[in-house]
């Protein structure tokens, strides 16, 4: 049956110049003797971290809904040891050391690494770039940057792809026919004649972009439609709800779809958020021309190449070793316990390359717990069959992309992955643990000890620097200089 078209319904009315954000409260702690098992799915996501810069940048605090602390964590590359085969797509590593803003709790920190081919065995693309040019996107932050980052892709381009585009303000149209790799002046100039005026027809655009994306439909190849736009849908379909069931729809087709934000003031995060996850795809927000460049050329192969889909994460506690644990961030992305694995529950896309981090403060048995004890006792009783020092086990379920079945990954997390002080930990430990210690302490969450100020997450990180090429790290630093100085203001 064909989906609900989309172009049908009345004209919303205009959006009122705000940013909108999906809401979220902070996940709690949880007692391991209740609930053992945390599962969620994973995210790739960096838009967070970008639009959070762009407050900083412009001396603003960050809406507190906009701090989606593990796609600040997710921003940087953390040097993980990387799988060999496609065929078994991640390797994971572990890590466990004292939480440095809670004297009485640990951090355990997971890292999964994708595989990533060389580029020469990547499949070819085929790119529909979905472009607003309403009246929305005036501005040098929004279309024109739009027309940067977009160039920037298009260098990256080989012979064997393809790009088409289409164009949409009050009303949608293809405004370049599938084109291949070897004609980027013809792309460039379709790319540039683009102006932005008029309303916003987002969803009739949608249905004219998965429709040519369709209609070039490869099986060999990458299908994928790029939305470039600020997420101000206001004719049509403009309900994050609807729009989301019918991009979820058009994924069984093998099309999905990745979001690239831009501007600001009436930046609708929350439609971004539901399109990209709905569609198998990444979420990003462009707030410079560089970002632009890390997000097209740097991570060219995780944005666009997929090596895995629905991948999740559960993690067991053993209540003889732990007595609570608290995810920190994927707020937006927590499942059910059952959902592990039930193959017909969505969940997210991992890119050739990329990685996964995940963050967890857990209270070791013996130390001070957050709650009391329950009066008539814990509902679970530990195994005897468990291994002396296991403190969790690890599952990792994912599908080859194109697959319907879903494959499984375990590994038990134990005293080998101990540390005895933060100092002793990985390089890439301390510097997830400062990134997810600034997230929290912006959004204003209570579980940072009053002590554990601005300059210590500042030297957490600068301690943790490393090897920096890039300078991500070095302007990291500086945006938690920046942070502390907006808040106290």
């Amino acid at each position: 049956m064909a989906p609900p078209a989309l172009s049908a319904a009345p004209p919303a009315p205009a959006a009122m110049d705000t940013e909108r954000y999906p809401g979220a409260a902070s996940n709690p702690v949880k007692r391991v003797a209740e609930e053992p098992v945390s599962t969620f799915s994973i995210d790739v996501d960096t838009a967070a971290y970008a639009n959070t810069r762009r407050f900083l940048n412009d001396g603003a605090v960050p809406p507190r809904d906009a701090i989606r602390v593990e796609e600040l964590v997710n921003y940087f590359d953390y040097g993980y040891p990387r799988p060999t085969s496609a065929q078994t797509p991640f390797r994971a590593t572990v890590a466990i050391a004292p939480s440095p803003w809670s004297s009485q709790r640990q951090i355990l920190h997971i890292g999964l690494q994708g595989y990533a081919a060389p580029r020469s065995e990547a499949p070819p693309l085929n790119l529909v770039f979905l472009v607003d040019t309403s009246g929305s996107m005036m501005g040098p932050d929004r279309l024109p940057l739009a027309q940067k980052a977009l160039n920037v892709l298009i260098d990256q381009l080989r012979p064997q792809d393809r790009v088409a585009m289409v164009a949409y303000a009050g009303s949608a149209g293809a405004v370049l026919a599938p084109t291949d790799g070897r004609s980027k002046l013809k792309m460039r100039c379709a790319l540039g004649a683009l102006q932005a005026g008029g309303s916003t027809a987002g969803g009739r655009g949608l249905e004219l972009a998965y429709g040519l994306a369709k209609q070039n439909f490869d099986k060999k190849a990458v299908n994928r439609v790029i939305l470039i736009t600020d997420g101000d849908f206001n004719v049509g379909i403009a309900d994050p709800s609807r729009l989301k069931d019918f991009v979820a729809d058009q994924r069984k087709s093998g099309v999905y779809l990745s979001v690239y934000g831009f501007g600001r003031g009436n930046y609708n995060d929350t439609m971004m958020q539901a399109l990209a996850q709905n569609g198998n795809g990444v979420a990003a927000y462009v707030d410079t021309l560089n970002e632009a460049r890390k997000l097209l050329r740097d991570d060219f192969e995780s944005s666009l190449f997929p090596i895995a889909d629905d991948v999740k994460i559960q993690v067991e506690f053993n209540p003889r070793q732990v007595s609570e644990y608290r995810l920190i961030g994927y707020e937006t992305r927590l499942l059910n316990r059952e959902d592990f694995n039930n193959d017909q529950v969505d969940a997210g896309e991992v890119g050739a390359g990329a990685s996964v981090t995940a963050l967890y403060e857990i209270t070791p048995v013996g130390a001070r717990p957050s709650s009391d004890p329950l009066r008539y006792g814990d509902k679970t009783s530990p195994t005897s069959k468990v291994p002396v020092g296991e403190l969790a086990f690890l599952k990792v379920r994912y599908k080859l992309p194109g697959g319907s079945t879903s494959k499984l990954i375990e590994r038990a997390i134990g005293s080998a992955d101990r540390y005895a002080t933060l100092a002793a930990a990985p390089e890439s430990t301390r510097f997830a643990v400062a990134v997810a210690a600034y997230g929290q302490k912006l959004r204003g969450d209570p579980w940072l000890k009053a002590g554990f100020d601005w300059p210590a997450i500042t030297a957490l990180a600068q301690d943790a620097r490393g090897q920096d090429p890039e300078g991500l790290r070095a302007e990291f630093v500086q945006l938690t200089k920046a942070a502390r100085d907006v808040k106290a203001r």
